[in-house]
């Protein structure tokens, strides 16, 4: 069997866990998706389960309610063959990596908060918030991240970023009703994030 087809037999037979762990890090239940989707719970809970082999009748309708590319929902590698972006989750959080995971440097991943099973207010008690060696920066995709850092609460929303020293006291929280998704860089040996591009205004005035 040629390598391409070992690949679409891995793919096909991650698939069902990969479509279960996508619905539920956005918090949808397999009546909700089967809403949305226009396909039955009983033919979402056997493609989940690896019963039946989903088609493109079924894959469209799924990555247009996850809003995400094909390729992404199903796990295809395209693009850099050397990344292998497998899903994980950890307290509580879906994590996709976006790079191979080499023994230093910056490692990147897409990180998912379900929705909470209830509203946040203020009365809800702040993350849990814990440190370790390194710099992080994130970058919010869509919905609301609560960043409690240190002494500090900080809200961010789409196109918000963030960066800090791991070693003050953090921990992240959805502060929203629907899932939270956000990029983020880790610098595990406290590597910072380099910015080498400015405005060109700045730059034909010749400022700092």
């Amino acid at each position: 069997m040629s390598g391409g087809d070992d690949e679409t037999v891995q793919v096909m037979a991650s698939l069902g866990a990969r479509l279960r762990a996508i619905r539920q890090a956005r918090g949808l239940t397999l009546a909700r998706l089967a809403a949305v989707t226009g396909i039955s719970v009983s033919t979402l809970s056997r493609l989940e389960s690896g019963q039946r082999e989903p088609g493109l009748r079924h894959l469209l309708p799924l990555a247009r309610a996850h809003r995400l590319p094909l390729d992404d929902l199903v796990g295809s590698r395209t693009g850099d063959p050397r990344v292998h972006p497998r899903p994980f989750t950890r307290h509580g959080q879906t994590w996709v990596p976006l790079t191979r995971n080499p023994n230093d440097g910056l490692h990147a991943y897409k990180q998912i908060l379900p929705a909470p099973a209830a509203p946040r207010n203020e009365w809800t008690a702040r993350p849990e918030q814990g440190t370790h060696e390194g710099h992080e920066w994130l970058y919010v995709l869509s919905g609301k991240l609560l960043l409690a850092l240190g002494e500090h609460d900080l809200v961010l929303t789409a196109g918000q970023t963030a960066e800090f020293d791991t070693r003050v006291p953090h921990g992240i929280a959805n502060a929203g009703d629907e899932p939270v998704e956000w990029l983020a860089l880790y610098g595990a040996q406290g590597e910072r994030m380099h910015i080498r591009v400015r405005p060109a205004t700045d730059a034909a005035s010749g400022a700092p």
